[in-house]
């Protein structure tokens, strides 16, 4: 989720047939599908998880996700040990089965107990998964990639973008001090 600033329902439904991952360098993922995870009532199949199109997406948009070469070989390294459903899908229980949100929550924060100190567990520092979404779009966006890039990446708008995410960028004054100048000396 933290590479590639993938929801959690888009992590779900992230099949074999959907990953480019080249043997060395840049991958890319092009999403199809979420399995976002709701009450049985409310699902069209009776299931705790629905396919359904990307949020915010015509129902067969896709997006494409270049990924980096650590995700890369992570996924390479998960699909040789874990192989695949039959669906293609790479996250599943023993069983076939979507993981619930409550069951990767709860291994979330035991990972959060293990690796944080006591300040950082009682903080909201990366309480929940889907905070490694937002970390991921807050570091392209410090790194300097392109509003429209990184709004592209994570399926977003880019107002939705600059709203959500404008006051994570920060420590770039000099930087771009240093780029007006330039430009006003040309």
């Amino acid at each position: 989720m933290y590479y590639a600033a993938l929801r959690p329902e888009e992590a779900s439904g992230l099949c074999r047939q959907n990953c480019d991952l080249p043997a060395q360098g840049w991958g890319l993922l092009t999403l199809e599908k979420a399995r976002p995870q709701a009450n049985k009532r409310w699902t069209n199949t009776g299931e705790t998880h629905d396919e359904r199109g990307l949020k915010h997406r015509a129902k067969d948009d896709t997006r494409e996700i270049p990924i980096p070469p650590v995700l890369v070989a992570t996924l390479r390294e998960h699909i040789e040990k874990h192989g695949a459903e039959r669906d293609g899908r790479l996250f599943r229980t023993s069983k076939g089965r979507p993981f619930s949100s409550s069951a990767y929550s709860a291994v979330w924060q035991e990972a959060r107990r293990l690796v944080f100190t006591v300040e950082q567990i009682a903080s909201p520092l990366a309480a929940r998964p889907y905070d490694l979404r937002h970390a991921a779009v807050s570091l392209w966006l410090n790194a300097g990639v392109p509003p429209t890039e990184v709004a592209q990446r994570a399926g977003h708008g880019v107002d939705v973008l600059l709203r959500v995410y404008a006051k994570c960028i920060e420590g770039q004054r000099a930087h771009v001090n240093g780029q007006i100048t330039k430009a006003l000396e040309t």
